[in-house]
């Protein structure tokens, strides 16, 4: 159990590395506890827990496959156990079922990009929701889902799987919002561009980002950290009457 109480807790998903670990640092040095989600690489996982450690409070690396309707249920069971009662989720983990065109996608990218970016968002939702809701008997709590830029581009030529994925991940957002906005519950989506991140080398294209720069209007491409940022504010009393928005962070792509 939570031994710093004065510490709220969160669980962010995907918090392995990018921007899901700079989230979960940015948490820590704001007087956080965090529980960081990962799905296979457990080293990288512990690597960001010790990170966490030396921010102040507690945290906990828990393994989980969003996807999997008992390892989100067992996620948040365990952050539960081990660190005290959730008052925000940040839902990051996210795949983007490589770069291709509609035609030449496989039913396997389409139906994991979907598994994990929608229905994975789902049920982590739900799971926080079933907590925070006044309706339920909790005290509100904080809901932060990573969309993208691509909802609203809509990845052709790249990854309009990912795309479509991403923009039932904002409608989501707006929707889940106006359902629980009376449950002491706020949900909001931070939509990152081209971010500095291995997502684009994991997804096959290495050069993407040095590509595609110069059609940023600020000219050069953002940080996990700035990302981290944006995220920080929607979980802070600052943003107390924002709720159902999709905040860009994108440098005006």
């Amino acid at each position: 159990m939570n031994q710093s109480q004065n510490r709220p807790v969160a669980i962010v998903t995907g918090a392995s590395r990018g921007i899901g670990a700079a989230t979960a640092k940015a948490l820590a040095a704001n007087g956080w506890d965090v529980a960081v989600n990962f799905h296979e690489n457990r080293d990288a996982a512990d690597l960001v827990v010790k990170e966490l450690a030396n921010l102040g409070g507690n945290s906990l690396a828990i393994q989980a496959d969003v996807a999997s309707e008992a390892e989100v249920i067992r996620l948040f069971q365990s952050a539960e156990s081990h660190l005290g009662p959730i008052r925000a989720l940040v839902n990051n983990a996210g795949v983007t079922g490589g770069f291709s065109r509609v035609e030449s996608a496989t039913a396997a990218a389409i139906n994991r990009t979907l598994a994990v970016n929608v229905a994975g968002t789902i049920f982590c939702a739900r799971e926080a929701v079933r907590r925070m809701s006044t309706r339920h008997g909790g005290y509100g709590g904080i809901i932060v889902n990573i969309s993208s830029l691509a909802a609203r581009t809509g990845g052709s030529g790249e990854w309009v799987h990912y795309a479509a994925a991403k923009g039932a991940v904002n409608s989501f957002t707006i929707g889940l919002a106006r359902e629980v906005a009376g449950e002491g519950i706020r949900v909001n989506a931070v939509a990152p561009g081209l971010i500095e991140t291995e997502l684009h080398a994991r997804s096959g294209a290495p050069d993407r980002l040095r590509r595609l720069e110069s059609s940023v209007p600020m000219q050069r491409t953002g940080t996990a950290e700035e990302v981290a940022a944006g995220v920080l504010w929607l979980l802070s009393a600052e943003a107390s009457y924002v709720t159902g928005t999709i905040l860009e962070i994108g440098g005006g792509r």
